[in-house]
């Protein structure tokens, strides 16, 4: 028998070499695919949502206002026809309406800490007013079916509202008056509900003569 001559001895050397080659190229698959698993961003650690329901952050809350600052309003309608003064204090207000004629009311109601009032008096009377940095009143007056529109400056006595009520030979007497910047006043004084042009008071002391009778006209608030 003849012996593996050396081609035989190469070829099996041949095939040595192929199966290492093939052996290493396996493993650099496998390993370079495992370090790219490793390094992928899906693997990196992620925060964790917020649980399902819970509140979200609270906010600020929105800064207080203060109530509009006790103080007195006169003013003329805008026809210049009538007066409307009005007293704030503690949140609370009251008004007056007066042509100085046969034409009055008096009204009352709550002031917003925004400065918006809605007051209101009889036989539907209502007074709308908004407080303009509290330096003046604009509004409007519904009464008797009209609406007059309104400004009302800061009142500084002696100017602002007044009012009497006594019975003098047997008839009640119920007086209005405003005193306006500048001293003018405009009022009304109803005798057993018959209105008439109101005689003037002195603001300083507040009194009046009515039918030879002293009264005192006092300042009016809430």
């Amino acid at each position: 028998m003849k012996r593996p001559g050396p081609l035989l001895t190469l070829l099996a050397g041949l095939l040595l070499a192929v199966f290492m080659l093939t052996l290493n190229a396996t493993t650099g698959t496998k390993n370079a695919s495992y370090s790219s698993q490793e390094s992928s961003p899906s693997a990196t650690p992620q925060a964790s949502p917020p649980p399902t329901g819970a509140p979200p952050p609270s906010s600020p809350p929105p800064p207080s206002r203060s109530a509009p600052p006790n103080a007195d309003y006169a003013g003329r309608t805008d026809d210049n026809s009538s007066a409307v003064a009005v007293s704030l204090r503690g949140g609370k207000a009251i008004a007056y309406f007066c042509d100085g004629r046969s034409k009055e009311s008096w009204l009352k109601g709550d002031v917003k800490d925004d400065g918006t009032m809605k007051l209101t008096g009889k036989n539907g009377a209502e007074l709308n007013g908004t407080l303009k940095d509290s330096s003046g009143i604009r509004g409007t007056v519904d009464l008797g079916g009209q609406r007059y529109a309104f400004t009302a400056d800061k009142a500084v006595k002696p100017s602002g509202l007044y009012r009497a009520t006594a019975t003098v030979r047997g008839a009640k007497l119920d007086g209005g008056w405003i005193v306006l910047p500048g001293g003018k006043q405009v009022g009304i004084l109803d005798r057993d509900g018959k209105p008439a042009a109101a005689p003037t008071i002195d603001p300083e002391s507040g009194t009046v003569t009515v039918d030879g009778q002293t009264l005192t006209a006092s300042p009016v608030t809430p």
